[in-house]
């Protein structure tokens, strides 16, 4: 109803809709390199948001943008200004408010959404029987920062591939919406397929096991899995953005309608199960028959 001019905006829900809010900071240096494309940036500062609406199964309508910069550079804001604006208006999601102020650069978003009343998707309604599902593919953007760091060598067409993942995630606001009323629990997998399937687990006190070989995972991925750096970027790599996401055994036919009136690939990698004391509350079946177990950790460190 109000938007920028005013000290505030002013917003209506729709009746028999709850608000869904949500905010990520992006730090220079810690969430990106200082020196990265401010276009591919703007895009990622929305899309990251967009993906926590899409976990909970929201409709983005709102979003504030909250920028400190080191200096008025007016190319480089009208770079992120294309690559935001370009994601936003693709989800018809509008910009109604925020600030600027001088200082390290630092990118704060914070999203609005609506969901019908009682319908969003959450992480604590996993029980145990539920199917694991994922979509898209893993690792691809852990791969691309591992080669930037020198961890591991990527060919020219394959760094591009990963780059794409990394830089210029799809937030998955579409599959987030069809899972409604499907899935019993759902998550963005922002720090890595363990870490975040750990927090399910945990809000849904119950223990799971997947399948390594079932695991989703790219050509390039698939070139470089023999090595510690490339295993490690598919199972505890952050900045896939994909859904993780949980639902009845009986429902299997419609998570597949999901994904195909979608367009997104989803994989059933494993199954929730009871808990148990005393026994790992996330086991990972290797593909040779021996097991790692976690308990839910090892993905990206905010503090690290």
């Amino acid at each position: 109803m109000l938007g920028v001019g005013d000290d505030a905006a002013v917003v209506r829900v729709e009746s028999g809709c709850e608000l869904v809010i949500s905010a990520d900071m992006l730090v220079s240096d810690t969430h990106f390199f200082a020196d990265a494309e401010p276009r591919q940036l703007g895009h990622k500062a929305m899309a990251v948001n967009l993906s926590d609406m899409a976990a909970m199964g929201a409709t983005p309508r709102w979003a504030t943008l909250a920028l400190a910069l080191p200096g008025v550079d007016q190319k480089w804001l009208a770079a992120f200004s294309r690559g935001f604006m370009a994601l936003a208006r693709r989800h018809q999601v509008d910009l109604i408010g925020g600030d600027t102020t001088r200082g390290p650069l630092n990118i704060c978003v914070q999203i609005m959404g609506m969901v019908p009343r009682g319908k969003a998707l959450r992480r604590d309604g996993a029980i145990p029987g539920d199917d694991i599902w994922i979509s898209g593919k893993l690792g691809d953007a852990a791969l691309a920062l591992a080669a930037l760091r020198r961890q591991l060598t990527l060919r020219p067409a394959e760094m591009k591939t990963c780059a794409a993942r990394l830089h210029r995630p799809q937030p998955r606001v579409t599959l987030g919406l069809a899972l409604r009323g499907i899935a019993h629990s759902a998550i963005d997998i922002s720090d890595g397929l363990l870490a975040d399937l750990g927090h399910i687990l945990d809000r849904s006190r119950v223990a799971a096991q997947i399948e390594m070989a079932l695991l989703p995972k790219s050509v390039v991925m698939a070139r470089h899995l023999d090595g510690v750096v490339a295993c490690r970027a598919l199972l505890a790599g952050g900045d896939d953005y994909e859904l993780c996401f949980t639902a009845p055994r009986s429902k299997r036919a419609r998570v597949l309608r999901a994904g195909h009136i979608t367009r997104t690939e989803l994989t059933r990698i494993g199954q929730i199960q009871a808990r148990v004391r005393g026994r790992p509350t996330l086991i990972v079946r290797m593909a040779d028959g021996s097991a790692m177990r976690s308990t839910g950790g090892g993905g990206y460190d905010h503090f690290g």
